[in-house]
């Protein structure tokens, strides 16, 4: 399989250096497995005028050749960029229609991460489904409001365009090829070698929520910090209302209108993400949390945390907690 791997200026390169390892290592696993010497993926570098690019860390690739050089290839692959750079200004229109003419001629093509942003803007993903890095989704939204994002999704795949979640999610993306081109039981040494874990699915659990606050609403403001400190209690929506006098139907839609969500769902992220905290950094039992962040009910709680998060609250801590000292102490997650 031939790879080709597209380097432009302020790329990062862990996003090419990462996968080169790893079609690397699985060459060396083939003929481990086979016998065969004759490797199982071919990779190249290309900018578009051939020269040297400088990474976003400064990291210097060397390309073997000039997009246009590109006759053929089995995929192309575009690596995350941070910062974002503009991609639909003329500076990179040359970009954009090599990508377009590489997937007119049936080429796959690869966004990883924030990737995804340059070949969002060659309109290609319009009405397709697409995922990105999860901290990146309303930016994204905003700029290419017709690509169906599905945020929650470690990668996804329509018409020969693939795009993957956050950083190593280039992994799941690399093991995904693995198994298609060599084999399953190929695919399972690399993610055993590279320590992947190959069933990854969702970013969900590891989703933070962020929720605006430069909106320029100061009574949506004030009301999202009465929510943020007062979560752990029974809280009515028409309540909060009156503490910003508002009438209850006017400031739910307010809220949304500023926030993206109803008060209620904000309400539910706040709780959730201080579980999450909770989870993450004590050894506080599920009845003590559950109380701890406003519900009453184990089973309502622990079944908003796995719609949240996808994981039981149980999983998740055995994912992701570390208790460092002082574990007890720490302040409520404002969102």
């Amino acid at each position: 399989m031939k790879i080709t791997f597209l380097a432009t200026e302020g790329c990062l390169s862990s996003g090419i250096a990462g996968l080169l390892d790893m079609f690397a290592i699985a060459n060396l696993w083939q003929t481990s497995l086979t016998g065969d010497r004759h490797p199982l993926f071919d990779t190249e570098i290309v900018s578009p005028q051939g020269q040297p690019v400088l990474s976003s860390g400064c990291i210097r690739l060397l390309p073997h050749r000039a997009t246009e050089e590109v006759d053929r290839t089995d995929l192309v692959l575009i690596p995350p960029f941070v910062p974002l750079p503009e991609f639909t200004c003329e500076k990179s229109a040359a970009i954009r229609e090599w990508i377009i003419h590489r997937h007119k001629a049936q080429t796959p093509i690869a966004a990883l991460c924030t990737g995804t942003f340059l070949l969002a803007a060659t309109g290609l993903l319009d009405g397709r489904r697409a995922t990105t890095n999860w901290q990146f989704a309303r930016k994204f939204q905003r700029r290419y409001p017709a690509v169906r994002l599905d945020i929650e999704q470690i990668l996804t795949e329509e018409d020969n365009l693939i795009c993957t979640g956050a950083a190593t999610a280039s992994y799941n993306l690399g093991l995904m090829l693995i198994g298609r081109h060599g084999s399953e039981e190929l695919a399972a040494l690399c993610a055993k070698a590279l320590l992947v874990d190959p069933n990854r699915d969702s970013q969900a659990p590891y989703i933070t929520h962020h929720q605006r606050e430069g909106h320029g609403d100061d009574r949506v403001l004030q009301a999202q910090r009465y929510l943020e400190e007062n979560f752990a209690h029974e809280i009515r929506i028409d309540d909060v209302a009156a503490h910003v006098r508002i009438s209850s139907r006017h400031f739910k839609r307010r809220f949304r209108q500023a926030t993206g969500c109803t008060p209620v769902r904000y309400l539910q992220l706040v709780r959730i993400e201080n579980a999450k905290r909770r989870l993450e950094s004590t050894l506080a039992s599920i009845e003590e949390i559950t109380e701890q962040i406003g519900y009453d009910d184990c089973s309502t709680f622990r079944r908003l945390f796995k719609q949240h998060t996808g994981l039981s609250p149980r999983e998740y801590r055995g994912r992701f907690q570390r208790i460092p000292s002082g574990a007890e102490a720490f302040p409520p997650v404002r969102l």
